[in-house]
């Protein structure tokens, strides 16, 4: 026992051992903002663990830059395809309530949830509190950010009265079917089936309702168009291109470039150039306002077209049933 000993030592390091002074500092800025009681937050965090694991995946580079093509097989699977039309099915009536309140079809709320954790298979197995703890004070080129998540989890916690300890997430401390930070829950999360609680992590309808909730607050416009192909790019396609996925121009503007798009869209439409890569060349799309929505989720062209996509096929599938 005596050699055994400073092992489990060495394996048992929580915050209860941490001499890290951002901890105590964090709890007195707790306690004097948030009105939390020193001792139980020293509690708390004292079940967080550091994590090395958690720093090892923030660190590891991408093993692999995908292209478009690569992309799009992830995510337009048929499983996942099927799975969606499944869900869709299951969860039509809070759905079609969704798109009432909020104006969001049920094709792209069904494809985020698909995307970011194919309905709940993917959710994460880690804790929240020991991810957010680890990456607030072991991980110093992110500390600011999430020191901040650390806190808004608290809250959450607090408002929701869950044990800090139980819920589970991704690394990096998203969480639900969905994948909300806890900033994105305080601000977005909604107890949509009116239980008094906002689950997102097993219940569907309160999922359903966040993350339209979500694209609504970022500025879905019912009624619009998320995206249509181009045909043939625009005179000095990367000037459009490197403008961003925000859009910046008029539609009429990109056709008189030379943009050739399918559907009858009209001129006025704010529209960005998207550029994918693909096995075979550059494929160009026109990029309304709702398809930069989408990438307020996550700030990428690929990302937001395989939701897009995605959406399209299980909407195909399922809307008429």
């Amino acid at each position: 026992m005596k050699f055994l000993l400073p092992i489990l030592l060495l394996f048992s390091f929580s915050a209860l051992a941490d001499s890290n002074p951002q901890v105590e500092k964090f709890i007195q800025h707790m306690v004097r903002t948030q009105g939390f009681d020193a001792d139980e937050l020293r509690r708390v965090l004292g079940k967080a663990h550091r994590r090395q694991d958690i720093i090892d995946r923030m660190n590891k580079p991408a093993e692999k830059t995908l292209n478009w093509s690569q992309y799009r097989k992830i995510f337009l699977k048929n499983k996942r395809i099927n799975q969606g039309v499944a869900f869709w099915k299951r969860n039509r009536q809070a759905l079609q309530k969704a798109e009432e309140v909020y104006g969001v079809p049920p094709r792209y709320v069904v494809a985020i949830i698909g995307v970011e954790t194919f309905y709940g298979r993917i959710a994460g197995k880690d804790s929240v509190l020991d991810a957010l703890y680890t990456l607030a004070f072991h991980y110093p080129k992110r500390s600011r950010f999430f020191t901040a998540e650390l806190e808004k989890y608290l809250i959450l916690a607090r408002e929701e009265k869950l044990d800090p300890a139980a819920p589970k997430g991704s690394y990096a401390g998203a969480m639900g079917l969905g994948q909300f930070m806890p900033s994105s829950f305080l601000a977005y999360a909604v107890d949509f089936d009116g239980d008094g609680k906002r689950d997102i992590w097993t219940d569907e309808t309160d999922a359903i309702g966040s993350v339209a909730n979500y694209f609504a607050r970022h500025g879905w416009k019912n009624g619009l168009p998320v995206t249509a192909p181009a045909r043939s790019a625009p005179a000095r396609a990367e000037k459009y291109v490197k403008a961003g996925l925000k859009p910046h121009f008029k539609l009429g503007e990109l056709r008189k470039a030379g943009l050739k798009v399918d559907g009858d869209y009209s001129d006025s439409l704010e529209t960005a150039l998207i550029k994918l890569v693909t096995d075979k060349g550059a494929e160009y799309w026109a990029g309304f306002w709702n398809f930069y929505v989408i990438t307020r989720y996550n700030h990428s062209e690929m990302y937001a077209m395989a939701v897009y996509q995605l959406g399209e096929r299980i909407h195909e599938l399922a809307a008429g049933d």
